[in-house]
């Protein structure tokens, strides 16, 4: 590609990074690419492959016009639609590390979406079965509190881990319920805390 192209195309990277708030290493996932990689493209000193464009492309639901011309030709973005990060794993039996490390978006019809913030984590781990599969996608709605018998995600372990229970509360203390009856309820209280995060609100599930 030419220098004018490469210019092109540089600016409408970083108006995609500025319109979607992410980072380089965070289209850098996307592409499938290194991040110095987009920091040459970024840079005009060197530009994507038509492979990684459409990756880039497909992903926020754009037309690969979007980044190849002049910014006055720019695709607007559907507002109807928005894009709901995922943030790693949480355990379902035994419960795991949930580093809230950025793993992409799921793009939502923003109407779909309850009021607050929220975000998807992807279930490991079986002891929420039936109910929730392994490997589902699971949305989650920042609140400190939920009622008897939902399902939320709660810290444990000194609010370094993380698991999905559904919650039981007996006067002074939470029994997080696997609905796997093959798994043990947990039980917090002041010996062994537990704080809620969020509410489950529904999942999907990837062929």
């Amino acid at each position: 590609m030419n220098n004018d192209m490469q210019r092109i195309i540089s600016n409408n990277l970083q108006m995609l990074l500025k319109r979607y708030n992410i980072n380089q290493y965070q289209l850098a996932k996307i592409a499938g690419v290194s991040k110095s990689t987009v920091g040459k493209w970024i840079l005009g000193k060197s530009s994507p492959r038509m492979g990684a464009i459409q990756k880039i492309a497909d992903h926020f639901g754009l037309p690969k016009s979007y980044i190849l011309t002049e910014p006055s030709n720019l695709y607007e973005v559907n507002s109807e639609f928005v894009e709901v990060p995922i943030l790693g794993e949480i355990a379902c039996g035994k419960p795991i590390y949930a580093a809230e490390n950025f793993n992409g978006y799921r793009t939502e019809p923003r109407k779909s979406l309850p009021e607050g913030t929220t975000y998807y984590l992807k279930v490991k781990g079986d002891s929420m079965q039936p109910t929730i599969p392994q490997g589902a996608y699971v949305l989650i709605r920042e609140q400190p509190e939920v009622e008897n018998g939902e399902i939320a995600a709660v810290l444990v372990n000194g609010n370094t881990e993380a698991t999905l229970k559904r919650i039981n509360k007996q006067n002074n203390y939470l029994m997080l319920m696997p609905d796997n009856r093959h798994y043990d309820a947990i039980i917090a209280d002041k010996s062994n805390p537990a704080k809620i995060i969020g509410k489950a609100i529904r999942y999907t599930l990837d062929l």
